[in-house]
């Protein structure tokens, strides 16, 4: 299983590193150390995390998305597989993100829960809020 430093996880998170060193501070999340010393996250631990981040209410102060990015870096916290068809769930900071792409696909990629995957988005149709 793949395993995330505390500044992968803060990108992924879309918060700070002081952020998540708080929170794995706090236990909210699990740490391991590496052989270097390094606090890690287990890939699974960070998947639940971030679903748990990305359900819980966002802060008055925190400034609101104008508009969406085309890129959306996050960690894939469910991988549901049908005979040909699959569905994969990513969390990207407060961005849930679902795509339905074939089997085959999701088993070349190597997709499962705990790994590192970016979602692009590609629209004929932008729609931008202010304020």
């Amino acid at each position: 299983m793949q395993s995330y430093t505390i500044g992968q996880a803060a990108r992924l998170l879309g918060v700070s590193p002081d952020t998540a060193r708080r929170w794995a501070d706090a236990g909210r999340v699990a740490t391991h150390r590496d052989d270097s010393g390094r606090r890690l996250i287990d890939g699974r631990d960070l998947a639940a995390f971030a679903v748990e981040v990305g359900q819980g209410s966002h802060g008055e102060d925190q400034a609101p998305y104008t508009s969406a990015r085309n890129a959306f870096p996050g960690i894939v916290t469910a991988v549901t597989l049908g005979d040909v068809a699959a569905q994969v769930e990513i969390q990207a900071g407060p961005h849930r993100l679902v795509s339905l792409l074939t089997r085959e696909a999701v088993e070349e990629l190597g997709l499962e829960v705990g790994v590192r995957a970016t979602a692009r988005v590609k629209s004929t149709s932008v729609h931008i809020d202010c304020g």
